[in-house]
């Protein structure tokens, strides 16, 4: 067993509302709420159930299919949705599941996974939590002061 050193999950997730958003906010990637546009890419595996076939063009119609397309995962893609498939069988091992769940993560298919991977899903425009959104950046809606304007400077102070 390993020891030491960083670990995937180690840490808080990173979090695009912290206060130091604005230097951290361009190392985050807005998906497109829409998703992927197109066709799925051709199937990369030897054969496929039909059930692959459906999973496959769902997955490649997400938000992260924008991504998965950009950095050339189809063949990850592809194993997690065969791995999908296997886990769904009332006998798979439960190791399967285990694995599929990892497998969403790295892909950025759960939220945690969306957070490791610094990706964001743009809110659709009919959303009312981008309506909320918008309502808070006019100053309305925010029943508390942010954290940072809670911060205050102190001219000349010292630390005590």
């Amino acid at each position: 067993m390993a020891k030491g050193g960083a670990r995937a999950r180690s840490g808080p997730a990173p979090d695009p509302e912290a206060l130091r958003r604005e230097r951290d906010a361009r190392d985050w990637v807005v998906l497109p709420a829409e998703g992927r546009k197109g066709s799925p890419p051709r199937w990369p595996l030897p054969d496929s159930t039909r059930r692959e076939a459906e999973l496959w063009k769902v997955l490649w119609a997400k938000p992260q299919a924008v991504m998965w397309e950009r950095q050339g995962q189809e063949l990850e893609v592809a194993l997690y949705v065969r791995r999908w498939c296997e886990a769904e069988v009332a006998e798979s091992r439960v190791t399967l599941s285990t694995l599929v769940r990892q497998m969403a993560d790295s892909l950025g298919l759960t939220t945690p996974g969306l957070r490791a991977n610094r990706w964001r899903i743009a809110p659709a425009d009919d959303q009312p939590s981008s309506r909320r959104r918008q309502a808070v950046a006019l100053g309305q809606g925010r029943r508390h002061p942010s954290a940072r304007q809670r911060l205050e400077v102190i001219d000349g102070g010292a630390a005590s």
